[in-house]
């Protein structure tokens, strides 16, 4: 299972936006005691409205949504790539995951004090990017001083002594290396490194409740900066979602509404996360249950297949499949048959986002 990290200062809202995402999505959550060095991970359910309509078309038992994981990483400080504040300890723990939620405040409030004395999300940002840079930086260098040995006799080494002073130049430019473009094979060369600044990121704008609606100034400076990085950008209530928790299950849309909105942004954080990791779903439906899987963008129908069952893959034979709308539009697999729109196919097939598959297989 693939996981994303929750990051950012202290006092911006990640732990509190991290139990509303476990609570509101009806996760099973296995919470670390919180202290200052061991993260708090939850795994919560990918929102997706598809399944319920699957379900009803096929009269499913049991509905299954596809799942992710999510780590809330104690609040990072300038220095921490120096050890600051346990710094080390916490740099690990985002060097483990595979995309970075970085929280920014948005928000003004009294009562909860700034770590460094005002609201001002460019500056926070920059802080956190200089702290995953430096800490980048300061590993690279270490891994050229041991391969440049090797590379007096190797091309491998060669070529990955190359890659790393090319990371090390935009480092050291203040740029993160995930602006450095490599193919698949370089990016092997380099993947043992862990590297935090290559990593995917999404920025959530925690705001107040009255700004979750238009969002205000400083949301607007976080989707200029986002921008310039070929970044997303979220706006959630870190808040509001607090709120939420708290209420009926009925109430929760009366209140929403008349805040503005219909969400608090976590399924659109959460469905943005889901995407920047570049995970795909598939889904499948029959009397039993209806099932949202998740596969990585690319993945053909006999790989597809062995997310379920690795004897699927091995005796893959083909994959009845038909797109979601279509099924949906005709209201059963056997009148999208009818019109020709459930299609075999093979093994060379790539599953697209939204395929409905039966698979054909024999051990």
């Amino acid at each position: 299972m693939l996981r994303a990290g929750i990051v950012g200062l202290p006092n911006v809202g990640k732990s509190t936006l991290f139990n509303a995402l476990v609570a509101n999505t009806a996760a099973q959550a296995a919470n670390f005691p919180f202290c200052t060095i061991e993260p708090n991970v939850g795994v919560v359910a990918v929102p997706d409205a598809r399944l319920a309509v699957l379900a009803e078309l096929s009269k499913s038992a049991n509905v299954v949504p596809t799942r992710m994981e999510f780590v809330d990483i104690a609040g990072l400080v300038a220095g921490a790539s120096k050890g600051e504040g346990l710094g080390n300890q916490f740099l690990a723990n985002i060097r483990e995951v595979d995309a970075i939620v970085h929280v920014v405040r948005c928000f003004d409030n009294d009562d909860i004090i700034h770590v460094s004395g005002s609201v001002d999300p460019i500056r926070d940002i920059e802080v956190i990017d200089l702290e995953l840079g430096l800490s980048d930086l300061a590993q690279v260098e270490r891994r050229i001083d041991r391969v440049r040995k090797q590379a007096r006799s190797s091309k491998e080494a060669q070529v990955e002594l190359e890659i790393l002073e090319r990371i090390v130049a935009v480092l050291n430019e203040g740029q993160p290396a995930r602006a450095i473009d490599l193919n698949e094979e370089e990016e092997l060369l380099i993947k043992n490194l862990g590297l935090l600044t290559r990593k995917p990121i999404i920025y959530a704008t925690n705001v107040s409740e009255d700004d979750l609606a238009d969002g205000n100034d400083w949301v607007k400076q976080v989707q200029e900066l986002a921008a310039s990085q070929n970044a997303q950008v979220v706006v959630v209530s870190a808040q509001v979602e607090a709120e939420l928790v708290e209420l009926p299950e009925g109430d929760r849309a009366d209140f929403l509404e008349a805040l503005g909105v219909e969400e608090g942004g976590l399924k659109s954080l959460i469905t943005a996360t889901y995407t920047l990791l570049g995970l795909r779903t598939y889904l499948t439906t029959g009397e039993q249950e209806t099932r949202a899987w998740t596969i990585r963008a690319g993945m053909t129908a006999p790989q597809a297949a062995g997310v379920i069952h690795s004897d699927f893959e091995r005796g893959f034979i083909r994959a009845e499949t038909v797109a979601y709308d279509a099924l949906v539009e005709n209201g059963s697999m056997n009148a999208a048959k009818d019109k020709g729109l459930v299609r075999s196919e093979g093994k060379e097939y790539v599953v697209r986002e939204g395929d409905v598959l039966l698979f054909r297989f024999n051990v």
